[in-house]
């Protein structure tokens, strides 16, 4: 073989490497709600570990709470050619859409935290948010005495949070004196303070709020406080994280917050992802058991 002869085909050994490895690097794309929510940067960072910890590519994208660029950034997976996305809907209709492009491309799909409506995916992991919700209503009937009157911080484009509240109601509804008097949308930390501050002006009987997330809770605390209510009211949020459980240790108003576990989520996601790669079956839904943060523990 000739020395040009063996260059070519080095290079060309080479090139094909490198192809190989880049089709190696797009093996999972990954699709999260938002960056402006602790919740969603602790979920990032474990699937960035445990794809580390595993040797694989897994690349983020961010949609920030906008359908449309969720929806571009799945499509842009399909044109690279992941084997598997995972994703966290930002509208649990809407991203309907986003699934059946991905599996019409004979890809994968895994929702986590967020399922998606009408679609049928490989798996859903999240936390039993039913479950979760009747656990806030549970405490909230334990720290009102069974009766008093209740806001809630509502979020219905997403199934997760609709689950939740559903559950919040049922645990309520078991305790007769007690009424849900307001439900309102605050998606941002910013609407949530001028839904509960709107809340407590048009209801000023209230006696409880329920957030259904974190940044939902920490508003209507600091509105609370705002409207000369603190004491009077209690607030009970969802997710648990740092900020959150912080307050409910050094908040008078904060009584709990439903704790999810976004670490195990993410690693549970990416070593789903991994099994389908190999084509391996895996369970259509994968809930975990959320925790109670309170003053007491």
């Amino acid at each position: 073989m000739t020395y040009f002869s063996k260059t070519k085909t080095l290079l060309m050994s080479a090139a094909l490497a490198l192809i190989a490895a880049s089709a190696q690097a797009e093996g999972i794309g990954v699709s999260l709600l938002t960056q402006q929510h602790p919740f969603y940067n602790e979920l990032a960072k474990a699937i960035t570990a445990e794809a580390k910890a595993q040797n694989v590519s897994a690349e983020i994208s961010i949609a920030n709470q906008d359908l449309n660029k969720q929806l571009a950034d799945i499509e842009d997976f399909v044109v690279k050619g992941v084997d598997v996305i995972i994703m966290s809907p930002v509208d649990s209709k809407g991203a309907l859409a986003a699934v059946a492009r991905a599996q019409a491309a004979n890809i994968k799909v895994i929702t986590v935290d967020v399922p998606v409506e009408g679609a049928k995916v490989a798996s859903y992991i999240g936390t039993d948010n039913f479950v979760g919700g009747e656990k806030a209503g549970e405490l909230m009937a334990e720290q009102l005495g069974g009766k008093g009157n209740i806001g809630i911080i509502d979020y219905p484009l997403v199934q997760s949070v609709v689950n939740r509240v559903n559950g919040f109601k049922a645990a309520i509804a078991k305790h007769p004196d007690m009424k849900i008097v307001s439900i309102q949308t605050g998606i941002t930390r910013a609407e949530a303070l001028a839904v509960a501050q709107n809340m407590l002006q048009a209801n000023p009987d209230i006696n409880g709020i329920f957030g259904f997330g974190d940044d939902a809770a920490l508003a209507a605390s600091v509105a609370v406080k705002s409207s000369g209510l603190s004491g009077k009211v209690k607030v009970i949020g969802f997710d648990g994280m740092p900020e959150a459980r912080a307050a409910v240790d050094n908040d008078p108003d904060m009584v709990g917050v439903i704790q999810q576990y976004p670490d195990q989520m993410g690693k549970l996601a990416i070593d789903t992802a991994i099994k389908l790669e190999k084509g391996e079956s895996v369970p259509e839904s994968q809930p975990i058991v959320p925790g109670v943060y309170t003053k007491k523990n």
